[in-house]
């Protein structure tokens, strides 16, 4: 054997070692950095993205936040209590104002029908009662007016917002078109015209459960 093809074969193995080691060096470099990246993104605080939709829940003024969810009109009616309880316990014991209570009562589902003014359970009361699973509790026939205005009103003056499920209005909307003729985003239109006072149309109202706890109203299920 040569001198000469040993020394050849010698630096052929040292260059592949050299070579292999090299490769582990970047590959385990590429893992670190990756790793660290995902440490450091896990490491983070969490922040809920911001939507312009949302937006009016930010104009509400009030030193306290509170959002109630409801999908009955039983649980609509639970959430008037409540609600009444909650200004009441905070103005007598903290001595604060109406202003410095930010609320919102989301009306969802079946109670969806009661963000409607009068004029619309006048027109379409049939549907609204089908829709909702609610009567007259006197004639036990569809209602021909919003049987809750008047306990919200004094929530409204009070400054409650009400946030008014645009999903769920569709619906109604479809059932109204069916069963009277005319079509469904004509109805929308009409409805979306025919809120009650402090009231707007949100693209679903789980969403806008969802969105005012995001922006620090604490959520309480009236039902």
């Amino acid at each position: 054997m040569s001198g000469s093809w040993l020394e050849s074969s010698i630096a052929r193995r040292w260059f592949l070692a050299r070579l292999g080691a090299g490769v582990g060096v970047l590959g385990a470099t590429a893992v670190g950095s990756s790793t660290a990246m995902a440490q450091s993104s896990a490491g983070a605080p969490w922040k809920p993205a911001r939507h312009s939709q949302d937006d009016w829940l930010e104009k509400i003024p009030g030193q306290h936040r509170f959002v109630f969810d409801t999908t009955t009109p039983d649980g609509l009616a639970l959430g008037f209590q409540f609600a009444a309880n909650y200004f009441t316990a905070n103005h007598d014991a903290y001595g604060l104002e109406d202003h410095d209570l930010a609320v919102v009562m989301v009306a969802r589902h079946k109670s969806t029908s009661f963000g409607y003014n009068d004029a619309m359970w006048a027109k379409y009361g049939k549907q609204f009662s089908e829709q909702a699973g609610f009567v007259d509790p006197k004639t036990k026939e569809p209602p021909t007016v919003n049987l809750y205005l008047e306990r919200m009103d004094p929530l409204i003056k009070k400054g409650v917002h009400f946030a008014v499920c645009q999903m769920s209005s569709h619906r109604i909307a479809g059932a109204i078109a069916q069963a009277n003729g005319g079509e469904v985003e004509s109805i929308l239109k009409e409805l979306a015209a025919n809120l009650v006072a402090n009231a707007r149309v949100v693209p679903a109202g789980i969403v806008a459960v969802n969105r005012a706890q995001e922006r620090g109203y604490t959520f309480v299920y009236a039902g």
